[in-house]
């Protein structure tokens, strides 16, 4: 549990906050239980580390004020809208016996002893966070899904999953899916054959079926050469000149 110093503040004008940023600290307040409302600040670099964790809005902190230590939890933070620094924290006290509801990241492990992933297989997360109901001191850091002897197609859900003591999904009308194993999606393509290395494939002689096909074509040539002449012989013969024709036309009829 991290424990993190904390000094009281008074004043709540804008011109005291924006000084106190200046400083290098982020204001913040804490809130909840039978104690008021209590306004502090935080050193911006003993706390910049954990802003930025995954978790750290379900992380439990304690906060000393003045020798006064309390187990708190953070419930908001605040971000400049240019710089996108911390500008402001919410804070909430951690009573005993009460319950509240919290969304703890997942967490996953034993990646190499997944069938699944080793065959190629994909990680789908459904659920980064999963929101839970637990006692306010007994907040789990985090939700550990084993993914050992998973293969291909399994579907991991929240009924797997083994939590603490009265801690329990806020959604209990199914029992969802947080992820899967998914099979490839790219496929990869099959090898190429090697390319032939042959006389043939290289281009320097002609195949033995090329060369049969090109005695072919010049014989199918001969013979249409050799069916034109025979043609225009027979039309030759049959044909009568045109001075023959008109001597056997004016041939007197013979007499009876």
């Amino acid at each position: 549990m991290s424990n993190i110093k904390a000094i009281k503040r008074d004043s709540a004008t804008s011109g005291a906050i924006n000084k106190l940023r200046a400083d290098g600290l982020i204001p913040a307040i804490l809130y909840g239980g039978k104690n008021p409302n209590q306004k502090i600040s935080i050193e911006k670099k003993q706390i910049a580390n954990l802003i930025n964790s995954e978790n750290f809005l379900s992380k439990v902190l304690e906060i000393d004020i003045d020798g006064k230590k309390e187990k708190v939890l953070p419930r908001d933070v605040a971000y400049h809208v240019i710089s996108e620094e911390p500008i402001h924290i919410d804070f909430m006290r951690i009573v005993s016996g009460k319950k509240i509801v919290i969304e703890i990241p997942v967490k996953f492990i034993n990646h190499p002893d997944s069938p699944g992933l080793k065959r190629g297989g994909v990680l789908n997360i459904v659920r980064r966070k999963v929101e839970l109901k637990c006692p306010a001191e007994n907040i789990p850091d985090d939700i550990i899904i084993d993914l050992a002897g998973t293969d291909i197609g399994t579907s991991i859900k929240i009924s797997s999953v083994k939590l603490s003591e009265n801690v329990v999904p806020t959604i209990t009308d199914r029992d969802f899916v947080i992820a899967t194993v998914a099979a490839p999606t790219v496929i990869k393509e099959p090898e190429k054959p090697a390319e032939e290395t042959t006389e043939g494939a290289e281009g320097e002689a002609p195949a033995e079926g090329a060369e049969a096909a090109s005695k072919d074509g010049e014989a199918s040539k001969k013979d249409e050469k050799g069916k034109e002449a025979a043609t225009g012989d027979k039309k030759s013969t049959g044909d009568k000149k045109p001075e023959e024709k008109k001597a056997a036309d004016k041939k007197p009829a013979e007499k009876k």
